[in-house]
């Protein structure tokens, strides 16, 4: 069963096309790494999906569910959530505390005030492990390291019971060693949700990738297994032809 599917999904700015005709068919508990060079229309793409931005043309499904016009908080209650490059996390709360925000099935300040001191256990805990974060339960998240708090993020996704889980460069800045926790979390995390990562480090990509889809001028170029993609005469002319510094 497809998780997300893309049908010919087309974006314009003014007279740039950022994304053309997209086509995705992405299974259930998959993970898809998204790649191209500077300018391919990956970040539009996660955009699109997460109602950011709003296609000119085409279709979102989410499972049978259309939800091409659904405005993005919509989306965030039907099971999307959304990663961005610079954690948006609450620093000056404490880690069970952005948790519980996280959890909360009421968005409002009252509505929240009361799960500062819910008792760890049950599924905050099992989060807590995940993420490797179960010995910072109190600590603020202005004190955890650039890694921490990228697991501090993902950990409030899954929180939300975040279905299909959309990543954008989720180990920019991390140190070789949190890259490596990284890619073993992305690892228990398939199967249970469905991930698209954008990503530009290519041993972290061999690392977790099912299927890589190759992007190029907002277009579909490539699509296959990373070892695939490599040895593809279109990607690797895409790459080396890449000059540009927008990550689009």
């Amino acid at each position: 069963m497809a998780a997300l599917t893309l049908e010919k999904l087309t974006v314009k700015f003014g007279g740039l096309v950022a994304v053309n005709e997209l086509d995705l068919h992405i299974s259930d508990g998959e993970l898809r790494c998204l790649l191209g060079p500077n300018g391919a229309g990956k970040s539009t793409t996660l955009d699109l999906i997460c109602g950011k931005t709003l296609p000119t043309s085409g279709r979102i499904l989410l499972g049978d569910q259309d939800i091409t016009h659904l405005p993005e908080f919509k989306r965030a209650r039907a099971g999307v959530g959304r990663k961005f490059q610079t954690p948006t996390v609450f620093k000056e709360l404490s880690v069970i505390e952005n948790l519980e925000i996280g959890r909360s099935a009421f968005p409002g300040v009252f509505s929240t005030m009361r799960v500062f001191r819910t008792p760890i256990r049950g599924q905050i805990r099992e989060v807590l492990s995940l993420v490797g974060l179960d010995y910072e339960i109190y600590t603020k998240a202005e004190n955890l390291s650039h890694g921490q708090t990228q697991w501090l993020e993902i950990a409030m996704l899954l929180m939300q019971d975040c279905h299909v889980i959309l990543m954008d460069e989720p180990t920019a800045g991390m140190t070789a060693q949190e890259t490596k926790q990284t890619a073993s979390l992305f690892r228990e995390l398939q199967g249970e949700h469905t991930m698209i990562v954008v990503e530009h480090d290519m041993a972290f990509v061999r690392d977790i990738a099912d299927i890589v889809t190759v992007m190029d001028g907002g277009s579909l170029l490539a699509e296959g297994s990373i070892a695939e993609i490599e040895t593809n005469a279109a990607v690797r002319e895409a790459y080396l032809t890449d000059t540009g510094d927008d990550d689009a």
